[in-house]
């Protein structure tokens, strides 16, 4: 019986041992043991603005029921990226008017599928202006452009082709922003290899693997785009997820130094700021004027990491995905004024109709 027993305890010990060393990175993801204060949040401080959403049919949705869902997390207004363009912004903003005028904003997209043909730009800016007249309060542009967006004779069609110019043009003409969407994270130009940071997200998303040739170098998209920050300077752009400069907010800083009609947001990359707390604090208070709240998904669980990173000083804890992120976040316990502009007063001040009397001041 003895010998028995101890046979049973040898063999468990060596299968756990076998099994804890043959376990891989993605199923290695231990509770932390520290014992820290914890201020977990489900609602912000002050009421926010999502300067990055998407609701793909809004003419059709209950906003009520959503608006309602929003409160839940003090979400004051919702900005959606996704309003098409023609009849579909015409829906949304009618739906908007008649059920909840003060909680949604909607911006518009352009169609590329025949640029190249005479007159093409012209056209656009025309469109996007009766999308305004529609409704529309801004002009969101996703990363489909510099990547596989393709002119009629089939060649990529750069972030800063000249024949898009008149459709920045008309923005600064009426007055609305441009979001925009560049490129993807540098990694994922990189070897996927061991030094990859994103080697996990890779791994788990092989398709967001991208090469030189495929479509172009990282360095060439960002040029691009910030080509038509430059080109363009009586337009205001909003790049997204901090221009993919999140890891290196020193160079950020002398973009939107360069460039003062350059603003960003947040969207997708709290993650970067939440693991450098004092670098991403001195950030967003010298620059608190040009950053924008932002999510990207609308998942309401998610926003609370959001809050707990800029608003406590909490230490090491988790980000809700670990494939984004296997690192640990920090508070950065930013003040309240810091808070209002990026929370609020920098999208009210940077997209027209808003009721600025629904926040703060």
């Amino acid at each position: 019986m003895k010998i028995k027993l101890i046979a049973c305890s040898i063999g468990l010990f060596f299968g756990t041992t076998i099994a804890a060393q043959t376990m891989d990175f993605e199923g290695y993801n231990p509770p932390s043991s520290l014992v820290v204060p914890e201020h977990p949040l489900t609602r912000s401080k002050f009421p926010f603005i999502d300067i990055h959403s998407h609701q793909r049919r809004m003419g059709q949705q209950d906003l009520g029921a959503l608006a309602a869902e929003m409160d839940g997390i003090n979400m004051g207004l919702m900005v959606n990226l996704s309003g098409g363009s023609g009849q579909s912004i015409a829906d949304a903003t009618k739906n908007i008017k008649a059920n909840q005028p003060k909680r949604f904003i909607v911006f518009a997209n352009v169609t590329f599928d025949k640029v190249g043909e005479k007159g093409w730009g012209e056209k656009a800016a025309a469109l996007l202006e009766q999308d305004y007249n529609a409704g529309a309060r801004g002009l969101k542009i996703f990363k489909s452009l510099g990547f596989s967006v393709k002119d009629i004779n089939g060649n990529r069609v750069a972030v800063d082709d000249p024949r898009l110019d008149p459709i920045w043009a008309k923005c600064g003409e009426l007055g609305i922003p441009v979001l925009i969407h560049t490129a993807d994270p540098k990694q994922f130009w990189e070897p996927f290899d061991a030094e990859n940071e994103r080697w996990l997200e890779l791994k788990t998303h092989p398709g967001r693997k991208r090469e030189n040739n495929d479509p172009e170098p990282w360095e060439t998209l960002i040029q691009e785009q910030h080509n038509v920050f430059k080109k363009h300077k009586n337009t205001q752009f909003i790049a997204a997820h901090l221009g993919w400069y999140g890891n290196d907010l020193a160079h950020l800083g002398k973009l939107l130094d360069e460039m003062p009609n350059m603003n960003v947001e947040i969207g997708a990359v709290i993650a970067e700021l939440g693991r450098q707390p004092r670098a991403a604090n001195a950030f967003l208070t010298k620059y608190q004027d040009r950053v924008l709240f932002g999510k990207d998904a609308y998942n309401p669980e998610e926003y609370a990491t959001y809050f707990r990173v800029l608003e406590t000083q909490d230490e090491y804890f988790p980000y809700y995905k670990k494939y984004h992120a296997y690192w640990k976040m920090y508070g950065l316990g930013l003040s309240d004024e810091v808070l209002k502009k990026i929370y609020y007063k920098n999208a009210i001040r940077l997209v027209p109709g808003i009721d600025a009397s629904a926040f703060p001041r």
